[in-house]
């Protein structure tokens, strides 16, 4: 008998001591994103926003990561109905992913579709198994993916191979989207790999990671000259950290790489 509900948040200790987090998708058969899973995304996702953990694995159980969207969820909308689902979606699911102040894995160990791939473009970090296979195919509902999708993969695979990989709605492989940049790296046992992954991270410099990521999202919007005018501040506040104070420490009385963090 499965859980009712769609989705599992798991607070987890790792061995160096820092809590990490692992959010399943457990939705039978297909993992289909309906209403519910959607709604479970977004009360845990402000969960995570409430009580950050030192980094976070979305991964996914049963065969596959998920089948798609549930075309029940576009049935009968209206244009403003449509527009506000996607507002809905991008404030309570896309932008929490990427505001967390932590390193964010997702996992693929097999198909993953639409809105699940979506999800993946928001997250710092995809891993997959040589088996996956990424689609945004609302093509065949008449649909452009619109939770962040084309503009995501355009980022990180270029405009071109954005354009083809929506317009065409074909399937693509993981060492194809590797080889675009688009998959972090390509494991044959990805679970395994993505919880070592996020022991690794949550063990870090966890504000540092939080500051990597702003500099990063202020390129995203304003471009590199924008992103040089928020470094100074963003970096100089590593400073009052005792994670830097301790690592200079370590790293002057012991030498490089033996320096353990708390996240403060």
């Amino acid at each position: 008998m499965t859980d009712s509900k769609p989705t599992r948040l798991e607070r987890i200790v790792t061995d160096g001591g820092a809590e990490a987090a692992v959010l399943t998708i457990a939705h039978p058969p297909l993992n289909l994103f309906d209403k519910a899973l959607f709604e479970a995304l977004a009360v845990d996702f402000a969960e995570l926003t409430a009580n950050p953990p030192r980094a976070l694995l979305l991964r996914a159980e049963g065969k596959l990561v998920s089948g798609g969207v549930d075309v029940h969820v576009f049935d009968g909308l209206s244009e403003a109905q449509g527009a506000d689902l996607w507002r809905d979606l991008f404030a309570r699911i896309i932008h929490p992913i990427e505001a967390l102040p932590c390193p964010v894995i997702f996992a693929a160990h097999s198909l993953t579709l639409t809105a699940a791939f979506e999800i993946a473009l928001a997250c710092d970090i995809i891993l997959a198994a040589p088996k996956a296979k990424f689609g945004l195919v609302e093509t065949v509902v008449g649909l452009t993916p619109s939770m962040g999708g084309p503009q995501r993969l355009a980022e990180r695979a270029g405009s071109g191979r954005a354009r083809e990989f929506v317009m065409t709605g074909d399937l693509y492989d993981a060492a194809t989207m590797a080889d675009w940049g688009v998959v972090n790296a390509v494991h044959e046992d990805v679970d395994t790999a993505a919880r070592a992954l996020l022991a690794r991270l949550a063990d870090g410099p966890t504000k540092a990671h939080a500051a990597t990521k702003q500099i990063i999202e202020g390129w995203r919007s304003g471009g590199v000259a924008h992103a040089d005018s928020i470094t100074s501040e963003v970096s100089g506040q590593l400073f009052g950290t005792e994670d830097l104070k301790n690592a200079v420490r370590s790293f002057l009385e012991v030498g490089p790489g033996k320096a353990t963090y708390t996240g403060k």
